[in-house]
Parts: structure tokens; C-alpha cells; sequence
């Protein structure tokens, strides 16, 4: 007997519809074959919903067969699930079977019995799409005889087209992941208010909304009611704006008006899988587009929204209490592998609650299915690829259970079967010889799934039975103070008490005041244990006080411990990051990652990581340029952020911090310069013949935080309106990278060392650059702008040109020069910059500034650009742009500084941009009161005499 014939539901509809099954073609089902099976029963049939009913029973059948008659190979032990990411045949291992890991990301383990779970979940989504799109088609004739067609405002001069219903699929409709007996979430939005056209005698002038409601009922009769055929999907509407007590339809404006003054947290996760299914030719044409704009603002906030752990936790609660009420008496319905600790929609929670908190800015995240959902929050970075797997495998099974209990009488129910042959039947359809098997890796998967969903929402088993109550939390800041404020530090209590009468504190919700006292109330608590410094401590109080108004961030931080622990580390490690997070807030989320203090900048990953999110924002018509600046923007500050938590937690060197920086630059160089290119209106090339070369701290490599980008834009074109073109993509390039969008900035741009400084062309023909630098002609560089040459790197743009460029470099700072002439001219500009810089108590003796006295930064960057000029051409190890200590290092190799000089000259620099990093990282002056650095100061006054005399 074949599996298929257990299934009840199967032998009705067998002895019911023998003759009609063979008018479904052969294979899995899908819209094609279904819509010729409905074409084919239209002789036999003539009522459009008698059709699609009978077309539900045939598919149903089919999937049973698919599923269940596929001969298993059955296991031969029970087992549990084997480890994260391990491969085992179903049922588990037997015992001499060792693990093997899939073979790539995101695979499923293999799964027995039955077609793959798409198969099916396609099959039904598409029987719906067919279905609806049929009924209101069918549904419309007779509503425009009666009324005339729904009418859209007319532009002028043009006649008025037909105002449109959406059918919008919520839930696993919208997903595509609906289910064998799921009843169908529905809303229906209309695109226009209006009225009809009215009939051709002038009665019948309804309204549009009149009208759509009509059709709404006129759909649930072909779809929604029971007849002796059954029906084609169950129907719900409770989801549309104000549930049950709202109309059956609503106008997109008023969807919107409802989204922004009534909408709900828990909402947003059911317009998640939002989307529209029908009718067909909304789709394809592209109308029903508009919709998104509409629904992504709504769902996705701009800012880290983790306000929204407190509203699905409350969502959550209720459907564990409605389950284990139903539960109470009917101990068999604690199996729901839908509802219950561990089941489907826990799994569904976790993954949508990771995409509604970083959606808005993070816009690859934006999917539908579950488990494609799950690989993107694991390649974002926010779940582990092995727990994303061990999910995506608990889905798949559960899932397919869920079939087979639906398989057996096609009721819409989750609860595993309690007679003994319909548990054993869905025991050997999954693969397993017998239920023991099947019920331990069933009860392994929502152990896991439990495990992980109580893991992020950070829920605790409450304690029963241990006879003691934990004392009540202070509710109100006023109690806390009170009764607990004796026990802090003095500052931290001075600087809480401001707040007692602050207006953004009072200003906050019930809700929010009660968040801000738990957070205060914890940060105090570590205060006291010595967890936390008392200079963090009130830094972040400092730092909360402007974003009072933003919320989500207070619930960020008390949601996830580990970022509010690693924030106040952060804050009493230094003045400079608590700045930057007042500016960026947002960023504070990268706290959150444990391996992120350990890496380094990719630039490879970060360029990747942009352009799935600007196509993520293609796909839904959100590419227009501020969405571009703004993802650029997010991008650069999330990337600083992580690089200044690793400089400040001591993980990276100062050399390291600006070689990452400094990479960053020009990756965000690279990347802002291809978007900008393409969206150039008068482009006249695919790829443009142009180059950025790099000066100054960037050309060096040598860039800090927020140091501006010394660039010079050259290009090569021989196209007659080259000069025009080029002009104009280099500023609207400037433009994306330095104007302030509500994201903050890019960069300070400074060309001013392109030939003939801020009088010359904002971009000049390579030629003509090379001319200029190479002293060609009556317009040439001086030789500041050649010092500034040994420093000039190509950073982006044609190959060749780079090429071009490091030919020029090396015959500008090769050429034979009189060396006393240039030496007078390199301490003259010294001089220069000295009184330019003049620094109080210098002369005395009081003060050393360690970028700008003698004996500072500057005088070793001066020495290493003099040797570079008058000695590369003897010495070609002076040529490559490698940075002012090797080249110290390289200039006493050469013999051209005195053993140990060059050596401690380098050794020297180094300290002194340690020490001036950490002093702007403290926003302190980067002045030292001698003895301090007076080794340095020697090591490199040493250097400075040694080349250019006393």
C-alpha cells in the first residue's frame, strides 16, 4: 500500500474526483500546470468557484503523493541531532557514523522521505496567486454593470483609468511559504479614492471604496466559503488596519495615515512578508510597486530600533498563554510544532525580530522566506552561521511535520496526532523506522530553537518553589536616588540629581522613564562592583542626555548588557569616542560583536557588504541619490567606529590605525567615485579615463580620525567635451563626499595642491600635470609642491594612468638637484611653517609640542622629504612611498645618516605620534612640559643637525 493511501483527506478526494486527477500534467505542481487543469475542467464545470475548488483537491493530492510515497531510506537508530553544521543520514547517526560538515554555507542537512520543502510551499503559494487572481477578475463584470468601473482622478486632457485593488498576502502568503491547509492572511488595498463611472444611463455612482468592498465579498464567495466542493483557502482579514472593526478595504492613503498615527509594533512584523499577489497585471506592470513606499517606512525605522524587543516579548507572551489555555485539559495539544516552546514561529520571531531592528539601515536584510532570511542575519554578521543552519535545519523538519499532520484529514492544525497509527505513518514518511526516532529529533530541534529564541529576547525560566522574592526594583529615578544614591560616587549622584527636573526626562514616556532608571540603576551597580570607572559613568550619562528623545537607543542598551558594558569602557578610556557617538549614535550596535574587536578593516568585505545594500535598495525603487550618500555614510562611520573600539581596547597599533583609515578612505574613495560615475547625466563612457592621487597624510598613509583628504583629480579622454564632462563628475564627486546629509558627513576635501593650487583647474589633463610637476614650460611646481610629491601615491581610477603617474613621481623626486640650494629652500619653508605654528612657553623651556617645536614631528618629515629629493637618485631605496620611520631606517642603511641616528630618529617619530594620538583621542593639547620627551626631542634635533648642520 502506498503512504498516500493512510491520508483520509487523500482517499476522499480519491473516491470524490477519480475521474479529474489525471487533468492536473504531471510533476510537482505549479501556476502553469495548475492554470491548464483549470482550463481543462472549464468543459466539465462551468461555475468558477465550483473549478477552483475541485483544482485544490487535485493539487493536495498530488503533494500527498510527492511527499509520502517516495520510498524512504529508513535509519537504523534512534540518535539525537548531531552537532551544529554536522551531516548525518535521517534519524541520526548510528554509532561508529562520524559527522561530516556541509559543504557549503547555508546547506541542509539530507532529509529522507518526501520532495524538498519548497516544492510544496511553492505548489500552494501559487495555487493562491491563481486562485485570487482569477476571483477578482471573475469578480468584476458584474460589479461594472451594476456600478461602472472604479474611477482614478483623471489627469488633464487624459480620459480616467481604472482606480486598482491589491490583494495583499500576508504572513506565508507574502513569504511565499504558505502551507497545505494554511488559511490565507489577506488585505486588500485599493490605490485610489474615487468614484465609479456610473452606468451608461448615469445611475449607479458609487464610490470606490462602495465598490471594492462589494468586490472584497465577491472574492471571499469564490474563495472563502464552504461548499459541497469544500473551499479554496481559509480566509482572514484581521490583520488590515483596526482588525475585525475595519472595513474590509482600505485606500493606500488611508493605510498610510493608519501606519503613521495608529500603527502597532507587532504590525511591523506582519507587514514584513507583505506583498502583493494579485491581480497579475498590477504586478507586471509595476503599479503595485507603489505600495512599498508606503509599507518599508513603516516597517523599517531609520535608526537601530530595539524598541521592538519589548513588543514582541508582549506578542510572544500572548501566544504561550492562548496555547497553553488551549493546552489545559488536552494535554496532546502541548505538541504543537507551530505554537508551542521551540516550534515554527519562534524560529519565525528570532530571524524577523534581527530584520525589523537593523533593516532600515542595514537594507540586504529585507527578505520575506524564513530561510533565506536566515543566511542573510548570518552573513550580516548578527547570528552565527552554524546557529542560522541548525535553525534553517529545525524549520525544514518542522515545517514538513507540520504537512504531514495537515496531510492526514486537511484540517488547519499543528498538533502532532494522538492515535498511534497516524503518529507511526508521520514517523515513516520523514524517513524513520519507528516514532521513538522521530519524536527525539523532534524534541532536539525545538529544544535548540527555544534555547536560541529565549537567548535573544534574553527571557529567564521564572524560579518556582525557592521561597524567596527578589526585592522590587526601584520604578521611578526620584526612588532611585533616593534609595540607593548614598552608595555612589559623588559626581556620577551630582550628575543624576540634574535630571530630577530635567524637561527631556520628563518629557519621556512611562515606558522610557522606566527603561532609563534600569539602565541608570545598572550602570550604578557596576560602578559600586568596580566594573565600571566613575569618568565612564558620567560620560554616558553626558552622552544619553541629547538622545533622550531617540529611545530605541536606551533600549539598546538595555537589552544588550555586553554593548552598554563595553560602552563605558569605551567612554572611560578616552573623551574623543564619546563625541563621535553623539554624532553617530547608531553605531554603538557594532559594540555588540565579540570578534570585532579582533579583526581588521576588509576592504574586499566592506565594498561587497555596500553594494548588496544599494542593490537591496534597487530592487524595492529606493536608489535615488540621498539613499546612496546615506548608505555611504552609515557604512564609513560603522567602519571608524570599530576601528577606534580596537585602537582604544589597545588592539591595534597607531600605525595600524592609520593604515586602516587610511584604507578605508579609499575604499570609500573608490566606491563613491564608481556610483557617482554612473549616475554622471552627461557621461559619455562606460569606465572614465581619470585617476586620484593622493597627497599628505592619506598619500602617506598616515591618516587619523577625521582628517581631511589632500587629492588631486587628473584625467586622460580625448573626447571633445572630455574637459566638461570630467568638471563636472569631479564635482558632483566633492559634493557626494562632503556635503551633510542627515547622516553626518564623508570627508573635508583639499585639492589646493593640484598645479597652481586653488587658481588652477579643479581637474587637469594628465599631460598637463605631468608637465607641470616635471618642470616643463614657463608654468611649473615650486619646490614645496615637490616635498609634497614624495608623499603622493595613485590611489583609484584607469590603470594606466597610475602607471603614467609613479613615472612622473619617480623622475620628479629622482632629478638631479643642487643639494645647498634645496636645503636652503626646505629650512626656509621649515621657518615658515614654525612662526605659522608659534607655540606659547616654547622659548622658555615650558612647553614641547610634539608635531610643531623643534625637535618635533614636523622636523623629521621636512629631513625625510629632503633626503628623498636630493639623494633617490643615488639611492633608489629612498623612492618607494613607505613612510617617514622607514625611511629614516633606510636613509642610515644607506649611509647617509650616522649609525644609530636614523634608527633612533625613527623610534623617536614613532613615540611622538603615540603620544599625539592619544592626546587628541583625549581632546588634549599635544604639549608636554619637559623632561617629558626630551630623548625624542634630542633623537630628533639629532637627525635634523645631521643632515642640515646646526
Amino acid at each position: 500500500m502506498a503512504a498516500s493511501d493512510h491520508s483520509r483527506f487523500v482517499q476522499r478526494i480519491r473516491r470524490r474526483y477519480a475521474s479529474q486527477l489525471a487533468l492536473l500534467p504531471a510533476g510537482a505542481p505549479v501556476r502553469a500546470t495548475m492554470q491548464a487543469a483549470y482550463e481543462a475542467l472549464q468543459p466539465l464545470e462551468a461555475d468558477t468557484g465550483v473549478r477552483l475548488r475541485i483544482l485544490r483537491q487535485l493539487v493536495l493530492e498530488r503533494l500527498v503523493v510527492l511527499d509520502c510515497d517516495i520510498a524512504p531510506a529508513l535509519p537504523t537508530s534512534c540518535g539525537s541531532l548531531p552537532p551544529e553544521g554536522a551531516h548525518f543520514p535521517r534519524g541520526g547517526p548510528s554509532e561508529n557514523q562520524t559527522p561530516t560538515l556541509p559543504t557549503s554555507r547555508g546547506s541542509l542537512p539530507p532529509e529522507g522521505a518526501g520532495v524538498p520543502l519548497a516544492v510544496v510551499t511553492r505548489a500552494m503559494t501559487e495555487l493562491a496567486e491563481l486562485a485570487l487572481d482569477i476571483a477578482i477578475c471573475e469578480s468584476r463584470p458584474a460589479l461594472d454593470a451594476l456600478y461602472g468601473p472604479p474611477q482614478a482622478p483623471a489627469s488633464e486632457g487624459a480620459p480616467a483609468e481604472r482606480a486598482q485593488l491589491w490583494v495583499i498576502g500576508m504572513g506565508k502568503l507574502g513569504a511565499r511559504e504558505l502551507n497545505v491547509s494554511s488559511d490565507i492572511d489577506l488585505i486588500y488595498v485599493y490605490d485610489h479614492d474615487g468614484e465609479t463611472a456610473g452606468r451608461e444611463d448615469g445611475r449607479g455612482v458609487i464610490s470606490n471604496h462602495e465598490y471594492f468592498a462589494q468586490q472584497v465579498k465577491a472574492i471571499h464567495t469564490l474563495i472563502g466559503d464552504t461548499t459541497e466542493h469544500g473551499f479554496v483557502f481559509r480566509v482572514d482579514l484581521a490583520l488590515r488596519p483596526n482588525g475585525n472593526s475595519g472595513p474590509a478595504a482600505v485606500s493606500l492613503n488611508a493605510l498610510e495615515e493608519y501606519f503613521q498615527a495608529q500603527g502597532r509594533e507587532w504590525e511591523r512584523f506582519a507587514w514584513l512578508k507583505s506583498r502583493v499577489v494579485a491581480p497579475l497585471e498590477c504586478i507586471q506592470s509595476g503599479s503595485a510597486q507603489a505600495l512599498r513606499g508606503s509599507v518599508l517606512p513603516f516597517v523599517f525605522r531609520r535608526y537601530l530600533d530595539y524598541n521592538v524587543f519589548d513588543a514582541l516579548r508582549v506578542l510572544h507572551r500572548q501566544i504561550r498563554e492562548h496555547a497553553a489555555k488551549r493546552a489545559a485539559g488536552h494535554p496532546e495539544r502541548a505538541n504543537d510544532v507551530k505554537m508551542s516552546r521551540g516550534g515554527i514561529r519562534e524560529i519565525e520571531f528570532t530571524v524577523q525580530l534581527l530584520q525589523v531592528v537593523r533593516g532600515g539601515q542595514f537594507p540586504e536584510l529585507r527578505t520575506r522566506p524564513t530561510l533565506d532570511a536566515l543566511q542573510r542575519v548570518a552573513s550580516a554578521g548578527l547570528m552565527a552561521q552554524t546557529t542560522a543552519d541548525a535553525l534553517a535545519r529545525a524549520y525544514d523538519f518542522l515545517r514538513r511535520v507540520e504537512h504531514r499532520i495537515q496531510y492526514l484529514d486537511d484540517q488547519q492544525t499543528h498538533v502532532l496526532p494522538t492515535r498511534d497509527d497516524d503518529l507511526a505513518w508521520i514517523a515513516q514518511t520523514m524517513g524513520y523506522s519507528s516514532c521513538c526516532p522521530f519524536l527525539s529529533e523532534l524534541d532536539a530541534h525545538r529544544e535548540l530553537v527555544a534555547q536560541e529564541f529565549d537567548t535573544l529576547l534574553g527571557q529567564k525560566t521564572d524560579c518556582k518553589g525557592c521561597g524567596k522574592s527578589a526585592p522590587v526594583a526601584p520604578q521611578d529615578l526620584d526612588e532611585l536616588l533616593e534609595k540607593l544614591a548614598g552608595q555612589w560616587p559623588d559626581n556620577f549622584r551630582a550628575r543624576l540629581e540634574l535630571w530630577r527636573g530635567h524637561p527631556r526626562v520628563l518629557g519621556l514616556r512611562e515606558d522610557a522613564r522606566a527603561r532609563l532608571t534600569r539602565l541608570v540603576q545598572r550602570t550604578a551597580q557596576w560602578l559600586v562592583e568596580g566594573k565600571a570607572g566613575e569618568e565612564a559613568a558620567v560620560r554616558i550619562i553626558d552622552w544619553i542626555e541629547p538622545l533622550l528623545r531617540r529611545e530605541s537607543y536606551l533600549a539598546l542598551l538595555l537589552e544588550r548588557p555586553a554593548v552598554h558594558e563595553r560602552l563605558l569602557r569605551l567612554l572611560g578610556a578616552a573623551k574623543w569616542p564619546a563625541r563621535y557617538l553623539l554624532q553617530h549614535p547608531g553605531v554603538i550596535d557594532e559594540l555588540a560583536s565579540d570578534a570585532m574587536l579582533h579583526e581588521r578593516f576588509d576592504a574586499t568585505v566592506f565594498t561587497q557588504e555596500l553594494q548588496q545594500r544599494l542593490a537591496a535598495l534597487r530592487r524595492t525603487g529606493e536608489d535615488d541619490e540621498e539613499s546612496c550618500l546615506n548608505l555611504l555614510r552609515r557604512a564609513h562611520h560603522a567602519e571608524v567606529f570599530r576601528t577606534l573600539a580596537r585602537d582604544v581596547e589597545g588592539q591595534l597599533t597607531v600605525e595600524q590605525v592609520a593604515d586602516d583609515l587610511s584604507a578605508l578612505a579609499e575604499t570609500v574613495l573608490k566606491v563613491t567615485t564608481d556610483w557617482c560615475w554612473q549616475r554622471l547625466k552627461n557621461r559619455h563612457r562606460e569606465t572614465p579615463q581619470f585617476a586620484i592621487i593622493a597627497y599628505g597624510k592619506l598619500g602617506g598613509k598616515e591618516l587619523g580620525y577625521g582628517s581631511d583628504l589632500d587629492i588631486v583629480f587628473v584625467f586622460e579622454d580625448d573626447d571633445e567635451q572630455a574637459s566638461e564632462v570630467y568638471a563636472a563628475f569631479v564635482r558632483k564627486l566633492i559634493n557626494w563626499l562632503t556635503i551633510k546629509t542627515a547622516e553626518g558627513d564623508l570627508f573635508e576635501i583639499d585639492t589646493a595642491l593640484r598645479p597652481n593650487g586653488n587658481s588652477g583647474l579643479l581637474v587637469t589633463n594628465f599631460a598637463a600635470y605631468a608637465r607641470y610637476q616635471q618642470q616643463r614650460g614657463s608654468n611649473t611646481a615650486w619646490t614645496w609642491e615637490h616635498q609634497a610629491m614624495t608623499r603622493a601615491r595613485f590611489v583609484l581610477g584607469d590603470v594606466s594612468l597610475g602607471r603614467r603617474f609613479d613615472e612622473v613621481r619617480l623622475a620628479v623626486i629622482s632629478a638631479a638637484r643642487e643639494t645647498r640650494a634645496l636645503a636652503r629652500e626646505i629650512v626656509a619653508m621649515r621657518e615658515k611653517v614654525r612662526l605659522a605654528h608659534p607655540i606659547k612657553g616654547e622659548k622658555t623651556g615650558e612647553k614641547f609640542d610634539v608635531k610643531h617645536s623643534p625637535g618635533g614631528m614636523v622636523d623629521a618629515e621636512f629631513v625625510v622629504q629632503f633626503l628623498v629629493l636630493s639623494q633617490s637618485g643615488r639611492h633608489p631605496e629612498l623612492i618607494d612611498n613607505v613612510g617617514n620611520i622607514a625611511l629614516l631606517q633606510r636613509a642610515e642603511a644607506a649611509g647617509l645618516l650616522a649609525p644609530g641616528v636614523g634608527q633612533a630618529g625613527a623610534h623617536a617619530y614613532r613615540e611622538l605620534r603615540r603620544v599625539q594620538h592619544q592626546a587628541r583621542l583625549n581632546e588634549e593639547p599635544t604639549q608636554v612640559r619637559p623632561p617629558a620627551l626630551r630623548a625624542e626631542r634630542d633623537a630628533i634635533l639629532a637627525v635634523w643637525r645631521a643632515v642640515f648642520g646646526a
